[in-house]
């Protein structure tokens, strides 16, 4: 009898029947003729932490983690990565014979689709304003800082939980009260939409880009509508644009190897896999 098991890895929110992760991994388990099963998990928070410690024993290799679970995850984890750490949640499990690990990925995610959407980007050109202090934020954030952004002019509706990321993530980052932001596009190279302003059944961007030069580049990581009221208004501006679906496929990569063993890429194909 073969002892072969087929690699399982998932998904696990709550909700996550609205995820797009698992058409993404069955696009890439067959462009490249691989063996295994990436399956969306409701799971609520009271049984999160037995599912984990289930899920290995099914033949599980990892899981990816959306809300409400990134910071369960990280507080379960036996082994957890530098950048997790920073930004105080994980989004990408990994089971091992050592016990779990955490690993933020949505870092490397946000830098590789601005790389891929605009290769001559320039982290160090100038300030970036960054809007919103949720958990997508701290992930930004910390992979500007990395990246070599200068400087990160920082604005939330809630000008506390600005300042506990401030306050977190150093020097680097200057709060700018909401009722001002419009004056933090001035002079910016950079500018990233972390805020649900925009996004379908929210409420709409209505900050006004007409401070912001023709050379920034602008990203929104709202990807429904995939192009969202602020790329529409920073291209009429002049500037470069890049929509967030990128985000989403690039976090996805390290733990598509880590569980099945290959390098997936994201291409027009990827993209259209996702959005059918």
């Amino acid at each position: 009898m073969s002892t072969h098991r087929i690699p399982l890895a998932g998904v696990i929110g709550a909700p996550i029947s609205h995820s797009r992760s698992p058409r993404l991994f069955a696009h890439w388990l067959s462009e490249m003729g691989i063996e295994g099963h990436y399956a969306p998990l409701h799971v609520e928070p009271a049984d999160f932490e037995q599912v984990i410690r289930t899920l290995p024993r099914m033949g599980f290799r990892g899981a990816n983690v959306t809300l409400p679970h990134k910071e369960a995850a990280l507080a379960i984890a036996d082994r957890v990565s530098d950048r997790a750490r920073r930004i105080g949640a994980a989004n990408t499990l990994t089971f091992g014979e050592d016990g779990i690990h955490a690993d933020n990925t949505d870092g490397h995610g946000f830098v590789a689709n601005l790389r891929q959407g605009a290769p001559d980007w320039q982290p160090g050109a100038g300030p970036a304003v960054v809007l919103g202090a949720g958990g997508a934020a701290r992930a930004v954030l910390d992979s500007l800082i990395e990246a070599g952004v200068p400087t990160i002019r920082l604005a939330n509706r809630t000008r506390a939980r600005a300042e506990t990321l401030a306050a977190t993530f150093g020097p680097k980052i200057e709060v700018i009260d909401w009722d001002r932001a419009n004056e933090a596009f001035d002079g910016a190279a950079t500018v990233v939409n972390t805020t649900s302003l925009g996004m379908k059944g929210a409420d709409p961007f209505d900050l006004d880009l007409s401070a912001l030069p023709a050379s920034a580049l602008v990203t929104d990581i709202v990807y429904v509508p995939l192009d969202t009221p602020m790329l529409i208004a920073a291209r009429a501006r002049g500037c470069r644009t890049v929509d967030g679906l990128g985000m989403l496929l690039h976090q996805a990569v390290p733990g598509f190897e880590r569980w099945f063993g290959a390098t997936p890429q994201v291409t027009e194909a990827t993209r259209a896999a996702v959005l059918a």
